[in-house]
């Protein structure tokens, strides 16, 4: 553009109007002539005082709006701010793409300036509703000329946002937690993701997420970018500025790409299945060995995601006297999480050699060791506390338990055996913590029986014991004895509850009901001392119950 053109749109951003108006004259008569003299559409975001926030220039047909502040866009408030861009030749005035930005960047309007010879012509603004007339989520508004603006545009928005307010379903808040809509996009089965969908809801409870709303979505092929239809995208920020969210949360794990794309396209914060996670991993760890754990498989999935932004690319350790251009803010950050990642390495190599010392002495003594392996919440620990009258914790949650833990117990024939928990598994369980949790995995390969603990009052258990049995052979361990031990038998009909307790291929128990054991213990005794292969009654006696070095 030609100086005097750049002067011309330095006047223009420093123009004021009045909040009444949605553009005032002398600003539509100057911008209509720009856009004109540089034969490209202009846009203007104004500020409900009226003052111009930013001018854009685009092309022929279109313009993009560049990033915005997240001001002002939570408690179901508009953004603050609206556009009104010019609009050149028989072109309509309102478009798709239109009404997208409206919606996904909650702008209070969205009005084309369509000209004539040179001079402004009418204002056709647009704007969002609280609910859906005629299948539609947005109204127009009668086209005016930029001088006979009757209707007050300020007092259009306040009204509007009221509308918002009362429509939004009324609910006790917690400042505290997130808002989340949850999110799957499949191109299989809808029934299969209806099921993974009720396990994100599970997941996102335990991580004291409130869950707003579910969308899913079946599509031929997944998009690219947005990872849904460009449609359903703005139907979920409609949705979540009516219901009041600010999380979205999708159960497929996304690339860092799609996560940028949807996030600035919803000013919304967008994580997915693998991050809450990770998350969960992280409030629940407690010992040393997990919070390392978890803090190297954080690093490890955040790695890749950097990002820069701005100036972010400057060079700022460079200059006179140095090699080199320097290294950008972005190369500084993955070296220093390398760097780390690198460190969490050489200490869980120490816990885990600590780790194994203690197996060695739980060898010499010659006790065998039985493992708990099953589905998350399939109620393990609760096993654990009743077998062995402990006190661990045991909660109705996603990984309420991280840590392995290891009691002693004494067999009704003077067998003792050490019985181990370990961390819960999940379909879809991301590849960064299965390799965190190498070192706590390994309290498996050391096991003689696999109890691997079902709960059958789910419906989906035998998906579960699919993927646990998948997890077992990817980590090797479908050699050792695997006895199947079917939980929670006191939530079924009396029917249900006679055919797991007659089961063939394992044993049919309540954990919360200390009399269902008896036939656990037999059943577990028998295959042990096929196994073992001898007596195991020598040692030095102890109590039911007795913890091990293991905690």
């Amino acid at each position: 553009m030609k100086p005097k053109q750049l002067r011309d749109l330095e006047r223009l951003a420093q123009k004021k109007g009045v909040p009444e108006e949605i553009i005032g004259r002398e600003t539509a008569r100057s911008l209509a002539a720009l856009s004109t003299e540089l034969n490209r559409r202009i846009g203007l975001l104004i500020h409900r005082s009226g003052q111009i926030e930013t001018v854009i220039v685009g092309d022929y047909d279109h313009i993009v709006i560049p990033a915005l502040a997240l001001i002002g866009t939570s408690g179901g408030r508009l953004r603050g701010l609206r556009c009104v861009h010019t609009v050149l030749g028989s072109a309509a005035p309102i478009n798709e793409e239109d009404i997208m930005d409206l919606a996904c960047l909650r702008l209070d309007l969205m009005t084309g300036l369509t000209i004539r010879d040179g001079l402004p012509d009418l204002l056709h603004s647009a704007h969002l509703i609280p609910q859906q007339v005629d299948g539609r989520d947005w109204a127009t508004l009668a086209p005016v000329h930029p001088a006979h603006q009757d209707q007050s545009c300020i007092g259009l928005i306040e009204a509007l946002e009221e509308e918002f307010v009362r429509a939004r379903p009324t609910r006790a808040v917690d400042q505290g937690k997130d808002r989340a809509i949850l999110v799957s996009v499949t191109t299989g089965n809808r029934g299969e993701a209806e099921d993974s969908m009720a396990e994100l809801t599970e997941l996102a409870h335990s991580a004291g997420v409130e869950v707003l709303a579910q969308v899913i979505q079946r599509r031929k092929h997944i998009h690219p970018r947005f990872i849904l239809g460009r449609g359903k995208l703005v139907e979920i920020v409609l949705m979540s500025l009516r219901l009041g969210a600010n999380l979205l949360l999708f159960d497929q794990e996304l690339s860092p790409s799609q996560i940028r794309s949807v996030t600035d396209h919803t000013d919304l914060r967008v994580i997915d299945r693998t991050q809450l996670i990770l998350d969960i991993f992280a409030r629940r760890a407690r010992s040393r060995e997990g919070k390392l754990q978890i803090e190297m498989a954080q690093l490890k999935y955040m790695l890749p995601k950097l990002t820069a932004r701005d100036d972010a690319l400057s060079r700022l350790t460079g200059g006179i006297g140095a090699r080199g251009p320097g290294e950008t803010r972005l190369e500084i950050d993955k070296r220093r999480i390398n760097d780390r990642i690198a460190r969490l390495g050489k200490e869980l190599k120490a816990v885990g050699a600590q780790r194994y010392h203690r197996r060695s002495r739980r060898r010499k003594r010659d006790v065998p060791v039985i493992s708990l392996v099953g589905y998350t919440n399939a109620g393990k620990s609760t096993l654990l506390n009743t077998l062995t009258k402990s006190d661990i914790q045991a909660e109705d949650l996603l990984f309420a338990t991280l840590d392995p833990t290891s009691r002693r117990l004494r067999f009704p024939e003077d067998m003792e055996v050490i019985v181990t928990d370990t961390v819960g598994f999940i379909r879809n369980l991301p590849d960064e913590l299965l390799k965190a949790f190498e070192s706590t995995l390994e309290e498996l390969f050391e096991a003689d029986l696999l109890l691997h603990v079902i709960d059958a009052a789910n419906p989906a258990w035998r998906t579960q014991v699919e993927v646990v049995e998948k997890l077992l052979s990817q980590l090797e361990l479908d050699t050792i004895p695997c006895l199947k031990v079917f939980n929670k038998i006191d939530q079924l009909s009396p029917e249900e509850r006679q055919h797991f307790l007659g089961i063939a291929e394992g044993v049919g128990i309540s954990a919360f009901d200390a009399s269902t054991l008896p036939v656990l213990l037999e059943r577990a005794q028998q295959l042990l001392r096929a196994v073992v292969g001898k007596d195991m009654t020598g040692g030095r006696p102890f109590g039911q119950g007795e913890t091990s070095a293991e905690e």
